[in-house]
């Protein structure tokens, strides 16, 4: 619990920093990447399985790293995993959940580019870093499906991003 603060703590610094000086500049937005929580792996859907109960204390836990984040939109797949990964997040900052297409990374890294908006994404092992990539414009790949500690944080002014890769210090009490 201790590490967690501290990595709040931090985020929010360094949060702080670039939210005062995206108030000199529109040109200066960060979009914030995640896959979704723990699964179920033996749902009557495999194609769209729920969340496991530490999913959604991960996704609670999420809501509570990105309580002092400035977010303008979040957007997720149109699963049930992904959508209930953003859902504690958005009911916090009081936002809709946007849908977009995990198939059609490219216009979607351009739409958020062109956007310039602080976002909040949620989406899966094999298009979380891949888009990621696209957004620094660097060739970034798929990681382990048993990874769910990851932040991607994407760091975008004048059309030159920066990527930043955060792990969270959640686990699950099983």
């Amino acid at each position: 619990m201790r590490i967690t603060k501290f990595v709040i703590v931090v985020f929010a610094l360094l949060s702080l920093h670039f939210n005062l000086f995206a108030q000199d500049s529109e040109q200066l937005f960060t979009i914030y990447l995640v896959r979704h929580a723990e699964k179920e792996m033996t749902s009557d859907n495999p194609k769209d399985p729920p969340l496991t109960p530490c999913g959604e204390n991960r996704a609670k836990s999420l809501a509570i790293f990105f309580d002092s984040v400035e977010l303008d939109v979040i957007y997720s797949t149109d699963y049930k995993r992904t959508k209930k990964t953003a859902l504690p997040t958005a009911e916090k900052k009081r936002l809709e959940i946007k849908i977009y297409d995990p198939r059609e990374l490219n216009d979607f890294a351009k739409l958020l580019i062109n956007r310039k908006q602080d976002v909040l994404v949620v989406g899966h092992s094999n298009t979380t870093g891949v888009l990621a990539g696209l957004l620094i414009g660097e060739e970034l790949g798929s990681f382990d499906e048993k990874i769910y500690n990851r932040i991607y944080q994407v760091v975008l002014y004048n059309k030159s991003g920066r990527l930043h890769v955060l792990q969270t210090a959640f686990k699950c009490d099983d």
